[in-house]
């Protein structure tokens, strides 16, 4: 055995480059097969029957019985390189690419030439892909206390899903959530919300001091009271021609009515065109027993030919309805049924 001198490794006498580093191994002694202590016995005791001349000569004894100790030696041969021919590891044997020597496959280095072989076959496996939430990033939905702690949270994978009462988890207690409410659609990046045609709706919380438009029959919320925005229009005439009889409504735009059922209002405010605003304390319509409702809570006005709604640093938000597909971003918060989901994506 040949003992590496950079990593100790031990190496078959005919190995020329460790298989553990691959670093080139100082050659094989060559006296050490043909120093056996037989060749000086022989020598005694031939000595007295060989010829004087070749006594006085012996600088050519060795080369005369040179020969003899090899073929002697030469059978034994096999023995002493018998662990080269030993079973090969489980793993099998490779062949180098560079020079054909067969090594063992979890030998790093060719013996014969150093070549650099392949990994073994345990290692070089190909990695597993990825989960699938790393490679297509989900939307999780968490749920909001009242006092913006967290009550859970719900992962959506890739692709299309729809939440509701039925999916359990998160939104199996909230009876005023519909079986099949809302659609997430996630598509190059890109993550939607749909209104699945749900009783009580999905609200999109507004950004603070942000105007936002509200269009004819838009429904938005103020802490526990849902009001539609109804513009004021005229009447048409009747089909003989005739014109129809009404109180004048120059300066106003609109008014604003709360939601008490499905398709049904309630009390109704008019909207001037110098616009209103809404609170618990303060302002000109106010919700003194709401205690959802912040004391100056946001504002309507009418800016260039359109009504916006403004959230004014409310305590629990403005939030409008969403009444088509619409884009949603990290951080945005939704309103479903009784609970507040903010999106992570």
């Amino acid at each position: 055995m040949i003992t590496c001198p950079k990593c100790a490794k031990d190496n078959q006498d005919h190995y020329k480059f460790c298989l553990g580093c691959g670093a080139e191994l100082p050659p094989d002694p060559a006296p050490k097969p043909f120093a056996p202590s037989p060749p000086s016995p022989v020598a005694k005791k031939e000595a007295p029957s060989a010829p004087a001349a070749v006594q006085q000569a012996p600088v050519y004894q060795p080369v005369q019985q040179a020969p003899v100790p090899r073929a002697a030696v030469e059978p034994a041969a096999p023995a002493v390189r018998q662990p080269v021919a030993a079973p090969p590891p489980p793993a099998g044997m490779t062949a180098c690419p560079q020079c054909g020597h067969e090594n063992a496959s979890n030998n790093l280095f060719c013996g014969a030439c150093g070549f650099r072989l392949n990994p073994p076959a345990s290692v070089a496996q190909p990695p597993s892909p990825p989960p699938a939430a790393v490679a297509t990033a989900g939307v999780t939905l968490t749920a909001l206390r009242a006092d913006g702690s967290e009550a859970g949270s719900f992962t959506l994978p890739g692709g299309t899903n729809v939440v509701g009462r039925e999916t359990g988890g998160i939104f199996a207690g909230d009876s005023y959530l519909s079986p099949r409410h809302a659609t997430f659609r996630q598509t190059g990046g890109k993550v939607t919300v749909k209104d699945e045609s749900s009783l009580n709706g999905v609200y999109k919380k507004l950004t603070r001091d942000v105007p936002v438009e509200v269009r004819p029959n838009d429904v938005f919320r103020v802490g526990q009271e849902i009001i539609k925005y109804e513009p004021l229009a005229m009447a048409p005439p009747s089909p003989d021609g005739v014109e129809r009889l009404g109180s004048p409504s120059k300066g106003y735009l609109g008014r604003i009515a709360l939601v008490i059922g499905r398709d049904t209002t309630g009390n109704a405010f008019p909207i001037p065109e110098s616009g209103i605003h809404l609170g618990r304390e303060r302002g000109d319509v106010l919700f003194p027993e709401d205690g959802y409702v912040s004391g100056l809570h946001c504002r309507l006005s009418w800016e260039n030919d359109r009504l916006t709604l403004t959230d004014l640093g409310s305590s629990n938000g403005s939030f409008i309805r969403l009444r088509e597909e619409a884009e949603v971003r990290s951080g945005d918060v939704l309103l479903m049924g009784q609970q507040l989901f903010r999106i992570t994506t």
